[in-house]
């Protein structure tokens, strides 16, 4: 009897952790880069993805809800690692960020102060969160303001990623996709 229990037990041992690594493997993250990677990753790949850049904040509940629902999405996750270089800033962050010859830096400024390279790219709309995406060539293609459910991101996302933007226009595209 006590085999059999030994034997049962150790059955679904294995079972159990049979079921865990197939949930695991087929989970997909959003691997963050910093902008540094991104640009050097975007410069020297034979075919360089787009990059998207998360703008966010420490005290923004509404980053941290989208982190949460949106980035961890299984099929949002999928997408953007599959079609973007993904880099996390800091809207508020001190570190000096060089690009196209020009550098730039935090600027305290009421309470908390602002990045010049976050308020450059949200073009002077310092709202948080505030994604950003870029072309091949860290070109802007479009600052989109606010928390994004994973549904609608995904739909901008694919926008600009799969290059509908450069065939028709938003409202067109929308329209078709509902």
């Amino acid at each position: 009897m006590k085999i059999a229990i030994r034997s049962v037990i150790k059955a679904m041992f294995f079972l159990g952790m049979a079921i865990l690594s197939i949930g695991t493997s087929n989970a997909q993250e959003v691997k963050w880069i910093s902008w540094e990677e991104a640009v050097k990753l975007a410069e020297t790949e034979k075919n360089p993805k787009k990059i998207f850049i998360d703008i966010y904040t420490d005290w923004c509940g509404w980053c941290k809800k989208m982190d949460k629902d949106t980035f961890q999405n299984p099929e949002v996750a999928a997408y953007m690692s599959k079609t973007y270089y993904m880099v996390k800033l800091d809207g508020e962050g001190k570190d000096p960020i060089e690009f196209k010859g020009k550098t730039f830096k935090f600027i305290a400024s009421g309470r908390n102060g602002y990045h010049e390279f976050a308020a450059a790219l949200m073009q002077g709309r310092m709202s948080y969160p505030t994604t950003i995406f870029l072309d091949e060539k860290m070109n802007m293609l479009s600052p989109v303001p606010g928390y994004q459910k994973p549904e609608p991101f995904l739909k901008i996302a694919k926008y600009f990623g799969d290059n509908i933007h450069k065939e028709k226009d938003w409202q067109t595209y929308d329209n078709e996709r509902k």
